[in-house]
């Protein structure tokens, strides 16, 4: 080779290079542009989420998701999809989900099976006799007579009304215990028609949607030549506000679950040595201003304003958990005290924030046409929470159904504020419970959350590098 031309080649070369660092730090300047100030429909800003999730959220809630109450949760991914012929389960290795040994799950956590998803309870002697074997997994077995009669009381009151999720039914023998952490959120390789099909069932028939509406960037609708998603927006923007704060709701969970699976993509494999990490091109794929025609910036704030209505729940929910009789029983008395005082501390965090999203806003017509309409919301969500099912790979599957039902918890939450004022201090209450599996999935749910904002920090840190 000539050295002219090799002179001309690193010449391209150097010019491709600067073009890349050009591009970066446009597309780092463009994110941080767009995804700023006020978010729509509430009164907090971007910033403020920012700092509080980094200074006082995320340490907290990332060393909860490491407690042993917190990191095993018990889940069907055998379910059949209940819509449609499955196309059959993903092959991809990384699809595949290690369910834990029973001889892994701390005995506290077997032993706390006894609520009314798993077991009535007919009369108090069988109740006592069940409290001796088994210590019940949210609720402190150490139970006056009064509030044991009270507790059976409550487990003879049906609150499937009061349900977002369709929760997996604890006793059946495909229900296996997962150790979350050893089974982390990351991109498999799951995409295509199946993927495709799952989410597009979920925006067009459960998003209050007609038909004649296409959203951007979806690879079902036809062609709209000039039309970047405006009509799309022009009608979103003239709905009412509940219906508006649903679509941000399933944006904000898509926009999270693709930021994770940006910031854990398989970059190389060698010598059967997965290596995993962020993957700027994917980001600029899914998120950036230019490839996206404006997209990925109201998705991410989509994001941001889902981190606020569960951030809201967990305020809301705490005066449930700061009662004496409840205990996050695991069998290891001091880190079950631990947990409950890092569980109320990040209660005290939230309870702090002075920008809450105000859920008082929401279904407050006129009663009959409040009333209505959110158990028209609630049975749209609880659908969603079935389409989960339907997911083809089980790794996907089990954040999928986990991340649902931490939101229709964090829902059910903000929705009974006159129930949780009621509660009782020494005794169960039948107005309103929590099982085990809903509190893991909505701490968990949230911790994803936080996570999602913190690795968006990331990527702009990363695109600042690049420069």
């Amino acid at each position: 080779m000539s050295q002219g031309v090799r002179r001309a080649g690193a010449g391209q070369g150097a010019a491709a290079a600067v073009q890349l660092l050009v591009t970066l730090s446009f597309l780092r300047s463009v994110v941080e542009a767009q995804v700023a100030g006020v978010l729509d429909d509430c009164l907090c800003d971007i910033d403020s989420i920012d700092n509080f999730n980094t200074y006082k959220i995320f340490p907290k809630i990332k060393k909860l998701q490491e407690r042993d109450y917190f990191r095993y949760y018990k889940v069907n991914l055998k379910r059949p999809c209940p819509f449609w012929a499955e196309d059959g389960h993903c092959s991809i290795k990384d699809c595949h989900v290690e369910p834990c040994p029973e001889s892994k799950i701390p005995v506290g956590i077997k032993a706390g099976h006894s609520n009314k998803y798993l077991k009535m309870a007919n009369n108090t002697k069988e109740l006592e006799d069940c409290e001796q074997a088994n210590k019940l997994g949210a609720i402190n077995s150490t139970l006056s007579n009064q509030s044991k009669e009270a507790f059976i009381d409550w487990a003879r009151y049906d609150d499937s009304r009061d349900h977002f999720c369709e929760l997996d039914d604890e006793r059946s023998p495909a229900a296996q215990y997962v150790d979350l952490l050893l089974n982390p959120e990351r991109y498999t390789g799951y995409k295509g028609t199946s993927a495709w099909r799952v989410w597009n069932s979920i925006y067009e028939e459960n998003c209050f949607k007609p038909r004649s509406v296409y959203r951007p960037l979806n690879p079902l609708a036809p062609s709209r030549g000039e039309d970047d998603g405006e009509s799309f927006y022009t009608w979103l923007e003239g709905l009412c506000l509940e219906k508006r704060v649903f679509y941000k709701l399933i944006s904000g969970l898509h926009a999270s679950i693709n930021l994770h699976l940006c910031t854990n993509y398989l970059l190389e494999e060698t010598w059967g040595k997965p290596s995993w990490g962020p993957n700027i091109k994917e980001f600029k794929r899914r998120f950036d201003p230019v490839e996206t025609k404006g997209e990925g910036p109201r998705r991410l704030k989509n994001l941001y304003f889902l981190y606020l209505i569960e951030l809201r729940a967990l305020s809301k929910v705490a005066p449930y958990f700061e009662r004496s009789i409840v205990d996050l029983y695991t069998g290891n008395a001091e880190e079950d005290a631990d947990t409950k005082t890092l569980l109320l501390n990040i209660f005290q965090d939230t309870k702090s924030f002075p920008m809450h999203f105000d859920e008082k806003s929401m279904f407050a017509g006129d009663k009959k046409g409040a009333k209505s309409l959110k158990e028209e919301f609630r049975l749209h969500f609880k659908n969603i929470s079935r389409i989960m099912d339907c997911v083809g790979c089980d790794k996907c599957r089990l954040w999928g159904k986990l991340q649902t039902q931490g939101l229709g918890t964090a829902l059910k939450i903000l929705f009974s504020e006159k129930e949780i004022q009621k509660l009782p201090e020494n005794s169960p209450s039948k107005g309103f419970q929590l099982t085990r599996q809903e509190i893991v999935a909505l701490l968990n749910a949230f911790g994803r959350l936080s996570t999602s904002i913190r690795d968006l920090q990331n990527f702009k840190v990363l695109l600042q590098h690049s420069r």
